[in-house]
C-alpha cells in the first residue's frame, strides 16, 4: 500500500510539473542550459517490449522535464494512435513481467518458455496469458522446450533440470562441480514448485541432525522413547529414510561433471533431446594485475579505491567450450578453432540447438581476433564440424558479428558475415554446403530476427543510404525485400506477437528517439506515442545539419556533417571547429539523432557564434564496411587523423578559413585524436580540447586495443606510433585537457602521465581541468557546463579574428 501511494504521489507531482509548463517558452541558448541534457531533450524509450496479447507496449522512460538525477521508470501505452503513456506500479510490472519477457517457442509454436524474476512460466503465444510453473527462492533461467514439447529444460544453481509439463515433476540432470567447492546434494524429486527449490532437498531427521551422537547415551535413549511413543515420529523417520535413499540413488545416477580449479560455468546449453549439453566456461587469470582508481570525494572522508580492469596484454582470463553426454557425463573440450595456436578460443558461445536436438550451433573467435569460426556440434558424440571461417588480416568485427541461428526446422543455418566487405546475411545447409548470400551491396545488416513461423527474416539495415536505418522483411529463402519503414531517419522496430504491428523507436536528425506504432506493412502511417523533450526545447529551431563529402588525400570521399553560422543566425567569425566523435567504431554522420546529443547542441551554439563546425565520420567509423572499419589497423592516429587534416583543407577551400583558425575537440577516442592532431600535425590546427583522452594505448583495455594494435609486447611499433604521449614535444597550439578523476574506462592516470610529460618538456600552453566525481561519461550538469564553457572560451580567445 505504501509503494502504491508513493507511486501515485510521483505521478501527481509529474502531472503538476507538466501542467505548469504551459505555453512554449523561448529557449535560452546558453551553454549552462544545453548542458542540462536529458532534462531538456528527454529520455529515449528503451527496453521496448510487447504485452503477450499485442495490445500494450511496455518500455522504460521519463516524462519531459524530469530531473537529471531521476532514473528511467516503467511505462506502458496502448498500441493505438492517440494513446498516452502511463507510469505503471510495481504490482503492474510484476503482473506483466512474464507475458512481456522474451522466450523460446515450443515445437508447435503455441507456447513460449519464459524466465521472469527468477521463476518459470508458460506463456500462450496467441493470447499472452502466462501460466506459472515454479515459485522458488532459487534463480531459474534459460528455459527451453524438449524436442517433443513435453518438458522444459532450465538452469538452477548452475545445473540443468527438466520439468515435465504433464505432471510437474522436476528432475536434476547434471551435477557440475568445481574442485574444492562444496557440492549440494541433488534435489529430491517432488511436485511442482518444490524439487529442492526452497532448500528442501535435504530433510533433517532431528532437531539438530542425525549424527552418531544422537543414537547413543541420553540422546539415543530419548530417540528410542519418541519412536516407541508416537506414530507421527515413526512416520516422519520412515519418510526421511525413503528420501535419503532416493537422494543416494539419484546421486549414483548423476555422474559428477568436474571442471578445472577456479573454472566456472558461464552458460549451460542442453539439447532439446535431453541427451547432451555444451558448457561455456570462464577461467580467471591467476596473475592478472588490475588497475585501481582512487576516489577522493567520499561520504567517509577517506580516500577509497575503485577496483579496475587489467591493461592490454596483461594476463587475461580464458574460457572453454565443453561437451558432455548426459548418459556418462564425460567432459571433453571442443576445439572450434583448429588453427588457433594462441591458446583456447576467446568469446566462444552457443547460438542454439536445432529443433530435434541433434546438433548445436556454436561460434568462437581466436585470441588474436583474426578468425571467427561457426561450427556444429553433434549431440551423440560431440563431433565438431566447422561450417564457416571468417578470416581478417586486421581483426574480425562489424555489426552483428555474432548473430546466427537455425532455419527450416534445423536443416539450415543463418549468420551475418563481412565476407564480401560489408555485413550481410547468409544461409547454408547444416553440413556447410549450399551457402547462399541473401543480401548484398554497399550497406550493412545490423540486426536480424525471425518470424514466429520461421519463414521470414526481419532485418534492420542501412540499405539505400548509409545515413539512415530502416526495417525490412524478406523470406528466409531470399528474394525481394520489402521496406517497411519510410520516413528518413533511424527506425528500430519490434514486431508484435501476432506480427500485425511494429513498435518503432524512430528519430530524425533534429528530434530525439520517440516511440511510434504502425501496421506491419510497407509504407504504413506511423502514430507517435511519446513526446520526450520539453516544450522549451521544442520551441527552438534545431537544425538538420547538411551532409557534405570531403575529398580525402587518398582519393576517398569522406562524409561529414556541417553546421553553418547562417543557419543559426550567426555572423561568420573567420574560424572553424572540427568535432571528433568517440569510440572509433561509431556512426555519427547520419540523418537521425546523435548519440552525442550535447555536442549536437554545442556545435549549433558554436555556429551561432560564427564558427563553421565539421563533424566527420573518419576512417574506422561504423556504417561503411570492413575496409573503412580496419583502416586504423596497427596505426590509430594515422589514416583517421589524415581525414581530419583533409577536413581542414576542405574548410580552407570552401570557407576560406586558415588552419591556424581551426580548432579540434572530442572525448575518449575523440580526445585521443585531438592530442594526436596537435602533437603530430601542428601546422593544421590552431587549438584543441582533449576530453577523457587515451594518451598511451598500453594503458587501455585488452579486448578493444589488442584487436586493433595487436599485443604491446609483440607489436611495439603499433603502440608507439599510436600513443600521443610519445609525441608531446610537438605541441605548439593551446591545449585544454579535461578528465574525470574516477574514470574507470580511460583511467585518470593517462592524463596525469601526459601532464608530467608536458612539464618535463617545459611546455606552457596547456591547461588541465579535473572533475573529481565524474567517471568516463559525465553525469552532473554542472560538470558538463564547466567543461564546455572552458572549450568555448579557448576557441573564442584563440581562433576568432579580432
Amino acid at each position: 500500500m505504501f509503494r502504491l501511494s508513493h507511486v501515485m504521489l510521483l505521478i501527481a507531482a509529474n502531472t503538476t510539473r507538466l501542467a505548469g509548463q504551459g505555453t512554449p517558452q523561448s529557449f535560452q541558448f546558453t551553454i549552462d542550459n544545453i548542458m542540462r541534457g536529458p532534462e531538456l531533450f528527454g529520455r529515449e524509450p528503451q527496453n521496448v517490449r510487447w504485452s503477450g496479447d499485442g495490445k500494450w507496449i511496455y518500455f522504460s522512460w521519463l516524462e519531459p522535464g524530469s530531473p537529471w538525477r531521476e532514473a528511467p521508470r516503467a511505462f506502458r501505452v496502448r498500441a493505438v494512435a492517440g494513446a498516452k503513456p502511463e507510469r505503471i506500479t510495481t504490482v503492474q510490472i510484476d503482473s506483466a513481467a512474464a507475458s512481456t519477457s522474451p522466450g523460446r517457442l515450443s515445437p508447435d509454436r503455441k507456447w513460449r518458455a519464459v524466465s521472469s524474476q527468477g521463476d518459470l512460466y508458460l506463456v500462450d503465444a496467441n493470447s499472452g496469458a502466462p501460466k506459472r510453473l515454479t515459485e522458488t527462492l532459487a534463480l531459474e533461467t534459460d528455459p527451453s522446450f524438449s524436442a517433443d514439447g513435453k518438458a522444459i529444460y532450465f538452469i538452477r544453481d548452475g545445473n540443468v533440470f527438466a520439468l515435465t509439463l504433464d505432471g510437474g515433476l522436476t528432475r536434476q540432470l547434471t551435477d557440475i562441480r568445481t574442485p574444492g567447492a562444496a557440492t549440494a546434494a541433488p534435489a529430491a524429486l517432488g511436485p511442482l514448485g518444490q524439487g529442492g527449490g526452497r532448500g528442501q532437498g535435504a530433510q533433517a531427521t532431528g532437531a539438530r541432525g542425525d549424527s552418531a551422537a544422537q543414537k547413543t547415551g541420553q540422546r539415543g535413549e530419548l530417540l528410542a522413547q519418541q519412536k516407541a511413543l508416537l506414530e507421527a515420529v515413526r512416520d516422519k523417520l520412515w519418510q526421511d529414510s525413503v528420501a535419503a535413499a532416493e537422494r543416494k540413488a539419484l546421486a549414483h545416477e548423476l555422474a559428477p561433471i568436474t571442471l578445472l580449479a577456479n573454472e566456472r560455468a558461464q552458460n549451460v546449453s542442453v539439447s532439446p533431446a535431453g541427451s547432451a549439453l555444451v558448457i561455456a566456461t570462464t577461467i580467471p587469470a591467476d596473475n592478472a594485475l588490475n588497475t585501481i582508481v582512487p576516489n577522493y570525494v567520499t561520504a567517509s572522508g577517506y580516500t577509497e579505491e575503485i577496483p579496475g580492469r587489467t591493461k592490454v596484454g596483461d594476463a587475461q582470463g580464458r574460457g572453454r567450450l565443453l561437451f558432455a553426454r548426459l548418459s556418462d557425463a564425460r567432459l571433453h573440450a571442443l576445439r572450434i578453432a583448429p588453427e588457433d595456436s594462441t591458446g583456447p578460443s576467446a568469446q566462444a558461445a552457443v547460438l542454439g540447438w536445432n529443433d530435434a536436438g541433434t546438433m548445436a550451433l556454436v561460434v568462437a573467435a581466436t585470441r588474436d581476433f583474426k578468425r571467427r569460426y561457426i561450427a556444429t556440434v553433434t549431440a551423440d558424440s560431440g563431433t565438431v564440424h566447422v561450417v564457416d571461417v571468417l578470416h581478417d588480416t586486421a581483426w574480425v568485427g562489424g555489426p552483428c558479428s555474432r548473430c546466427g541461428g537455425w532455419l527450416d526446422g534445423g536443416k539450415r543455418i543463418w549468420f551475418v558475415s563481412e565476407a564480401d566487405g560489408f555485413a550481410h546475411l547468409y544461409t547454408m545447409a547444416a553440413d556447410g554446403s549450399d551457402r547462399r548470400q541473401l543480401t548484398s551491396g554497399t550497406f550493412e545488416v545490423v540486426g536480424v530476427s525471425l518470424s514466429r513461423d520461421g519463414k521470414t527474416f526481419y532485418l534492420s539495415s542501412s540499405e539505400g543510404s548509409p545515413y539512415e536505418q530502416h526495417a525490412w522483411r524478406m523470406a528466409t529463402a531470399g528474394g525481394p525485400r520489402t521496406k517497411l519503414t519510410s520516413r528518413a531517419g533511424s527506425h528500430v522496430a519490434l514486431v508484435s506477437p501476432d506480427e500485425s504491428l511494429l513498435a518503432d523507436v524512430y528519430s530524425e536528425a533534429n528530434r530525439p528517439p520517440e516511440l511510434f506504432v504502425m501496421a506491419n506493412k510497407s509504407g504504413a502511417e506511423e502514430a507517435q506515442l511519446t513526446v520526450s523533450p520539453t516544450k522549451e526545447w521544442l520551441a527552438f529551431n534545431w537544425v538538420k545539419p547538411a551532409i557534405v563529402q570531403i575529398s580525402a588525400s587518398d582519393g576517398v570521399q569522406v562524409p561529414a556533417r556541417i553546421y553553418r553560422p547562417k543557419e543559426l543566425g550567426g555572423v561568420p567569425n573567420g574560424a572553424a571547429v572540427i568535432f571528433v566523435h568517440g569510440a572509433g567504431y561509431m556512426h555519427n554522420v547520419h540523418n537521425y539523432w546523435s548519440s552525442y546529443s550535447r555536442e549536437y547542441m554545442f556545435n549549433q551554439y558554436l555556429a551561432s557564434k560564427g564558427f563553421v563546425v565539421l563533424d566527420i565520420d573518419y576512417r574506422a567509423s561504423a556504417g561503411y564496411g570492413r575496409d573503412w572499419r580496419t583502416a586504423i589497423y596497427r596505426f590509430m592516429g594515422g589514416r583517421d587523423l589524415q581525414d581530419q587534416v583533409d577536413g581542414v583543407k576542405y574548410l580552407k577551400a570552401n570557407n576560406g578559413i586558415e588552419p591556424k583558425r581551426v580548432g579540434i575537440y572530442g572525448g575518449s577516442y575523440g580526445g585521443f585524436m585531438t592530442l594526436m592532431a596537435l602533437f603530430t600535425e601542428p601546422d593544421w590546427f590552431g587549438a584543441g580540447a582533449a576530453l577523457r583522452s587515451v594518451t598511451n594505448w598500453a594503458h587501455y583495455n585488452h579486448g578493444y586495443t589488442a584487436s586493433i594494435l595487436n599485443f604491446p609486447d609483440k607489436d611495439t611499433l603499433a603502440y608507439h606510433r599510436s600513443s600521443p604521449i610519445f609525441f608531446a614535444q610537438g605541441l605548439n597550439a593551446p591545449l585544454l585537457m579535461a578528465h574525470g578523476m574516477i574514470d574507470t574506462n580511460v583511467n585518470f592516470q593517462d592524463i596525469v602521465e601526459l601532464t608530467e610529460r608536458l612539464i618535463e618538456l617545459k611546455k606552457k600552453n596547456w591547461d588541465l581541468a579535473v572533475y573529481p566525481v565524474e567517471d568516463h561519461g559525465f553525469v552532473r550538469p554542472s560538470s558538463w557546463a564547466d567543461e564546455y564553457t572552458r572549450i568555448y572560451d579557448l576557441f573564442d580567445r584563440v581562433l576568432v579574428k579580432r
